[in-house]
């Protein structure tokens, strides 16, 4: 009743402005019922970084593929390290 009673509270104030990260460990036969909870309150932003990860892994290998079939222009090392 008490944490039912504080997330009534917080809830109710809207919550802008900077956020704060954090990082938890939780273990792995609660996490997921623990990412369904947090993902239910508006003031937390939930980002899956490993998502995005392999997104962008993909990504990368589709552009590889396309130079290797020629489809799409390569570019030299220096280039590459120019937009480092």
């Amino acid at each position: 009743m008490l944490i039912n009673r504080f997330l009534e509270d917080f809830n109710a104030e809207k919550i802008s402005g900077p956020m704060k990260q954090l990082t938890l460990s939780v273990a792995d036969s609660k996490f997921k019922a623990f990412l369904e909870f947090i993902k239910t309150l508006d003031y937390v932003k939930v980002e899956d970084s490993e998502e995005k990860a392999l997104e962008e892994l993909q990504s990368s290998l589709d552009q590889v593929k396309l130079m290797q079939e020629g489809k799409l222009p390569k570019q030299s090392a220096s280039d590459f390290l120019n937009e480092l």
